[in-house]
């Protein structure tokens, strides 16, 4: 019941251990919205996340027996690095669970902790799983990193630190969600506290368990998770933390990856701190919202939850943060192939910055080009496009293409005289030492590969496209022989970007 969660929220006694973490303003993306921000800064806490703050409450309960026994966890990096500084200080030992893909800042932080960490499995379901069995074989304690009534309370001390730190006028909270846990103790006191303040939670649009959830009535396990923002990658919100959320909330908002990106901009030129994906979660729904409601003059604050960041996935991060902010179109454009043709074409765009131009000669009377041009907004892109149809340019809108943006953006002029039957597909794999030659050895020599592309983003995924030369008579054969490779794949061989550019 709230009013139960309310005392051991109240009870925590954490600030030993936990900092109460400052609320900035944001004044740059204020003026940009036309709204007050604030910012709730848990990337400032010790482990640089909001997760000690569970983990240290739920130590704090255990009895001496279960202290004595150790304790056990399964997590994506956060939630195990609050745990690790948690149970170093209070001498209790502890193994923590982590998948494979977990980026190695974060495994390296709580290895760093003086805890055993195990790395098991690509997902946190996997982690977890593992993890149960050695609870049963050894007589561990489960710490889990969402689903329990102490760790929520200890997160729920967010929310009671906002409310008693900026005691006026509070339109919105925004909250990222991963399994639910600092939604629900954040929802669950200020609900009870001040039910005038709306709360909404805010997910990866490819990880969006919570909105699954709330559509079904009741909690869904997703068949497949996006692992960019890997701190709320879970694909089944937690049952204590729905039965809470289900009652407390006033929406959930889903982002895209370049959304997300967007936000971490934000969150970077108003505070030149940079936080992680799941961190940026929040302000990326925050704007959301602002747009599709068309808010003014109110005051919104969003949850900072964390800035756990491998360094080199911020080149990708950058990559896609125009598009995310949408200051940048891209566009696949027909233009004659002849002397001029292209300075006419840049006198079309009336002064446009132009951010990339990809070009490669294919025939004697049409040239393809891979252009990127900044706008100020999505109304400017669709005006930009008009302008240049009604100029007689044929115009392909690439702005949502996952594969141009990131693959064929690279490629361009990649066309091979000579080159038939060839079939494309999009490959991901874990990203981890080694993965990119397995891949290779498992996909063999079977077919002709004419077309490879492949680009660390420092993310979690691996992502590859695949040309092969594969006869008309055996295209059947080609799915059979890709599904026994265990990898994820879609055929791509229709894309369009494709089709301009590489075909």
């Amino acid at each position: 019941m709230p009013r139960e969660y309310l005392k051991k929220i109240l009870d925590a006694r954490i600030y030993d251990l936990v900092e109460e973490t400052p609320i900035d303003e944001a004044p740059l993306l204020s003026a940009r919205l036309g709204n007050r921000v604030l910012l709730k800064r848990e990337d400032l806490q010790p482990v640089f996340s909001f997760k000690l703050r569970g983990a240290y409450n739920k130590l704090r309960q255990l009895s001496a027996a279960e202290r004595e026994a150790g304790v056990i966890a399964a997590s994506a990096g956060n939630h195990a690095q609050g745990l690790a500084l948690a149970a170093t200080r209070m001498g209790i030992k502890a193994t923590i669970l982590m998948p494979r893909t977990t980026p190695q800042i974060k495994v390296d932080a709580v290895r760093g902790r003086g805890v055993r960490v195990v790395l098991h499995g690509d997902t946190f379901d996997e982690a977890s799983e593992h993890a149960q069995r050695l609870v049963a074989e050894r007589g561990l304690v489960y710490v889990h990193p969402f689903d329990d009534p102490d760790v929520i309370a200890g997160q729920g001390t967010v929310g009671m630190e906002v409310l008693r730190q900026h005691p006026g006028h509070l339109d919105a909270l925004f909250v990222p969600v991963g399994g639910g846990g600092l939604c629900a103790g954040i929802a669950t006191y200020t609900k009870y506290v001040r039910p005038e303040i709306a709360v909404y939670g805010v997910e990866a649009e490819d990880s969006a368990c919570l909105a699954a959830a709330m559509h079904a009535g009741r909690r869904v396990r997703l068949k497949e998770v996006g692992l960019f923002a890997d701190g709320t990658a879970v694909a089944q919100v937690g049952k204590e933390t729905f039965r809470l959320l289900k009652n407390a909330i006033d929406g959930v908002i889903t982002v895209t990856v370049d959304e997300i990106c967007a936000a971490m901009k934000d969150i970077y030129d108003d505070t030149r701190s940079i936080a992680e994906p799941a961190g940026a979660l929040a302000v990326a729904g925050l704007k959301k919202h602002v747009a599709r409601n068309g808010s003014r003059e109110q005051t919104l604050l969003a949850i900072d939850s964390g800035a756990n960041i491998n360094f080199d996935r911020l080149r990708y991060i950058a990559e896609r943060t125009e598009i995310g902010e949408r200051r940048e179109a891209v566009l696949a454009i027909t233009i004659p192939e002849q002397r001029g043709s292209f300075r006419r074409f840049c006198h079309a765009l009336s002064r446009r910055n132009v951010t990339e131009f990809n070009y490669r000669y294919a025939d004697a009377t049409e040239a393809h080009i891979f252009v990127g041009i900044g706008v100020a907004s999505d109304a400017d892109r669709e005006h930009l496009l008009v302008d240049l149809r009604e100029r007689g340019y044929a115009v392909t809108d690439m702005t949502g293409d996952e594969m141009a943006k990131l693959h064929i953006r690279h490629m361009v002029g990649g066309r091979a005289p000579g080159i038939d039957d060839e079939v494309v597909y999009l490959f991901e794999f874990p990203e981890r030492p080694g993965a990119l030659a397995n891949f290779l050895d498992k996909l063999g020599g079977r077919w002709n590969i004419s077309m490879f592309h492949y680009r660390n983003h420092g993310a979690a995924y691996g992502r590859v496209l695949v040309g092969m030369q594969v006869p008309v008579a055996e295209r059947g054969a080609v799915p059979v022989f890709l599904d026994a490779l265990n990898y994820r794949y879609c055929e791509a061989t229709g894309n369009p970007a494709y089709r301009f550019f590489l075909s």
